[in-house]
């Protein structure tokens, strides 16, 4: 499948592809040209030359010097943005129309994502990742080595005793410095991966959720640089008899107490994501990682605001996903009904819209406010948005304190006839690439299940809705008991239509690995539980409406232009007549304040008015829902919970239990299985235990089989 010919494409699909090429290149040369940039920081031509010219070219009443940081710094990142919210809404148009003709595109070069380290702190790494981690290593060395060499290079004894101080003392600030810069770097990065509605990272082909690990190692990096710039300050103001200086906070320059206030709360929560302390008191960490906000507001206060817009692009995205966020999670949810396993697992079954749509294993975050108002949890997104175009789904396994509460709360014979819940996302990959191989291995541990039903789920539809050629499925699922084996029933959906299977070549190996034989207690049919209808409740929807990627460039575009607008109005009536673009008479503190406040209050402004301009759309939408919505009839307490029994004679249970083979007692060997399956292309996605994905990357990174393609799907949240 993988070597077959490209089905001629349509006049549409031909405009679609070239327009999103053009997109891709110029955002390329954009995104070069910023790197670039960050390349140059370092060096006396930037320093001396280009910087000091763009300056006075854009130095107005308006903006003063920070028009060059608007220009060189923040202006290319929005740019990317921007473009990557048009290619991405370009890129649904098209992919909905690849799907109705089932139009594939030959497999690309794959040997770039194959695991070339699989143990380690890293974890799973591709060469694509390592190429790119060893090139911001190389940046982040370069930059240090030329911001210390030019700053030796100034070091005289002369300066030195003008200074009052001796040479290896004035180095030791110097150092200081260089660090601290350097550490800003690795922050103008740091909230690129966690913007879960990112429009830059899909133009990466990354999604938010493989990105975590990235934003995890480049907080490593920042914390480290920043304490070795705050404990070498504290070396040097102690040995120059300067220690008051650390509570030094002046109007004009830069703030110490601001920046030791800003390290103060980075390491504690830098202490909360020790792995020890992360797995045993996880709410701890939840609850110092908000310590971000005041992380960052410090650490603009300390640099000042100018200086700040080399780091504030990625953090301008953040705040933009994360006020739709906002908007998102005030709607209740509407909870249809709610499926418990035996193996202390539920399946939640959410009403949705129909112009909602999703790609397999997209994730969803919710929030359960009877059992925490301030805590929200990952699950995987089971349902697939085509076949079910009303409901979406997701699994959650007992595990932690939270999911542990929810299945006491849903698994117990109590009357609950309604459950208040709020959402974020779903979110995704843009596009999947399943059928492009020809053989798809899934193989999972325990819960690790979860995002393989989706995928199985959007084979069915494809199958059986366009009757395209799907790949052949091989699911190798491990379980420690028998009940767990429950979660195979998930596979098959909720629905009056019966999906025939039969056709989709899928072949199912679970493996039990604790119980030697079948309980007879453990296994029993999947007990339902409904919920009534509630007039405040709203199907979940996408909150920008259809064209959600055209809005959410709007907003960025949009909210930016108007805190330009609004920042030279301030800059022109209030800061030019005290400062007169000296940079030295108003308040360092207050500019940045005024800023901040500016910044935030336009992202909330636009974003606002566009969730509030989709909204008659989404409560249409709603109502069209509400009035097709079979209401739960009114019953007693007792038989709001009821057993659902499957009709095992039914076609699609009967091809699913044919295509189960269940193993007792025994682990898979995966080294075996994997080598014996047949294909010229051969997906092989791994979800579960840490230990579990790096056995199957570390055979598929072997060498031993060429037609082995690894991805790893985990949740680092």
């Amino acid at each position: 499948m993988a070597d077959q010919e490209i089905l001629k494409r349509s006049p549409s699909q031909e405009k679609y592809g070239w327009v999103q090429s053009a997109i891709k290149i110029l955002f390329l040369v954009v995104f070069v040209g910023w790197i670039f940039i960050w390349i140059m920081v370092p060096t006396n031509t930037e320093r001396k030359k280009w910087l000091p010219q763009i300056r006075t070219e854009t130095n107005s009443t308006y903006y003063g010097i920070e028009g060059g940081s608007f220009l060189i710094y923040t202006s290319p990142v929005l740019l990317m943005a921007v473009l990557g919210c048009v290619y991405l809404h370009i890129a649904k148009k098209s992919n909905d129309s690849n799907m109705e003709s089932c139009n594939v595109s030959k497999l690309g070069v794959a040997i770039c994502k194959r695991p070339v380290l699989v143990k380690g702190p890293l974890g799973i790494v591709s060469g694509t990742e390592l190429a790119f981690l060893l090139m911001f290593i190389a940046l982040l060395i370069w930059s240090f080595s030329k911001l210390l060499h030019n700053g030796f290079v100034t070091i005289t004894p002369q300066l030195a005793a003008k200074d009052g101080q001796k040479i290896w003392q004035e180095k030791l600030d110097t150092v200081a410095l260089r660090v601290g810069l350097v550490g800003n770097i690795c922050l103008a990065f740091l909230f690129f991966p966690v913007a879960r509605g990112s429009s830059v990272l899909p133009l990466f082909g990354l999604t938010s959720e493989s990105s975590i690990k990235y934003h995890i190692w480049l907080g490593h990096i920042v914390m480290t640089l920043f304490t070795i710039h705050g404990l070498c300050y504290i070396i040097f103001w102690a040995v120059t008899n300067q220690i008051s200086q650390m509570l030094k906070w002046d109007k004009v320059g830069i703030s110490n107490l601001a920046g030791e206030i800003a390290l103060t709360f980075g390491l504690i929560m830098w202490i909360a994501t020790i792995p020890r302390i992360r797995r045993k008191f996880f709410e701890l960490f939840f609850y110092t990682h908000y310590l971000y906000i005041l992380f960052i507001v410090f650490f603009i206060f300390h640099v000042g605001i100018t200086y700040a817009f080399l780091m504030l692009p990625s953090f301008y995205l953040f705040l933009v996903d994360r006020c739709i966020r906002f908007l998102q999670s005030r709607h209740q949810v509407r909870l249809v009904s709610a499926r418990v396993l035996t193996c202390e697992a539920v399946e939640l079954n959410f009403s949705k819209g129909h112009g909602l749509t999703y790609n397999p294993t997209s994730v969803m975050f919710i929030n359960i406010p009877s059992i925490s108002k301030l805590q929200w949890h990952p699950f995987t997104v089971t349902s697939n948005s085509n076949l079910e175009l009303e409901k979406l789904s997701v699994v959650i396994k007992s595990g932690g304190t939270w999911t542990q509460k929810l299945y006491e709360l849903l698994s117990t014979d109590s009357a609950i006839d309604r459950l208040s819940v709020s959402v974020e996302g779903p979110y995704g990959p843009a596009s999947t690439d399943f059928l492009r191989h020809d053989t798809l291995v899934l193989i999972s541990g325990g819960s690790g299940i979860t995002p393989f039903i989706s995928i199985i789920r959007e084979l069915i539809f494809l199958k059986t809705t366009f009757k395209c050629k799907t790949p052949k499925v091989v699911l190798i699922c491990s379980f420690r008991t028998y009940s767990s084996l429950s979660m195979t029933d998930l596979i098959l959906p909720i629905s009056s239509t019966p999906y025939d299977i039969s056709n989709l070549e899928l072949q199912i190996e679970a493996y039990i690995t604790k119980d030697k034989e079948p309980q007879s207690n453990s296994h029993i049919h999947l007990q339902t539980k409904w919920f009534k209808p509630n007039l405040t409740d709203v199907p979940i929807y996408a909150i920008l409406g259809p064209n959600s990627w055209l809005w959410h460039g709007a907003i960025i575009s949009s909210s930016f232009i108007i805190f330009l607008i609004l920042i030279g109005i301030t800059g022109r009536y209030y800061i030019f007549p005290i400062d007169h673009n000296s940079n030295a008479i108003f308040s360092f503190p207050l500019r940045s304040f005024l800023h901040m406040l500016i910044i935030c209050g336009s992202i909330a402004m636009v974003a606002s008015a566009a969730v509030l301009l989709n909204k008659n759309h989404n409560a249409k939408e709603a109502k069209k829902i509400q009035n097709l919505e079979v209401s739960t009839p009114t019953l007693s307490p007792s038989s709001m919970i009821y057993n659902v029994d499957r009709e095992l004679e039914s076609l699609p249970c009967q091809s699913l239990i044919q295509a189960t083979n269940v193993h007792y007692g025994v682990r898979p060997d995966l080294r075996q299985i994997l080598f014996e399956v047949k294909g010229s292309s051969v997906k092989v996605l791994a979800s579960g235990p840490k230990k579990m994905r790096q056995e199957v990357a570390d055979i598929c990174s072997s060498g031993l089989a060429k037609n082995l393609h690894f991805e790893s799907i985990s949740f680092s949240w």
